[in-house]
């Protein structure tokens, strides 16, 4: 999958998307939650005879939310699993933004 395709995915679970951050201005105002972030973590890729064989891109798709709401990290989870894209999840209050944020780990092979 590549990152357009992740974006493209993302988007289609109904929430507002962005790469790394939302760009916040005098004329974008703050997303209101429940809103998707995701960004590039690491590589990770496969390597051999000091070449990569195969690039694996460890990236973060964020779920910041108002409250702690199961049913939108459900389709934020079902999304994932319906694109066969295993995760690990993480969660925190971000008291300087009163928002709850889902981290989803996954990997991009080939992106």
């Amino acid at each position: 999958m590549t990152l357009e395709g992740l974006y493209q995915s993302l988007k289609a679970i109904g929430y507002p998307v962005f790469y790394s951050h939302p760009t916040v201005n005098d004329h974008n105002p703050p997303p209101t939650p429940p809103y998707l972030t995701y960004l590039f973590s690491y590589s990770n890729d496969i390597i051999a005879d000091n070449v990569n064989y195969i690039d694996v891109s460890q990236m973060q798709i964020e779920l910041y939310t108002k409250i702690k709401d199961p049913s939108v990290e459900n389709n934020v989870q079902d999304k994932l699993k319906e694109l066969e894209l295993p995760y690990y999840k993480h969660e925190t209050y971000l008291d300087s933004e009163n928002l709850f944020q889902i981290i989803y780990e996954i990997q991009l092979i080939g992106a």
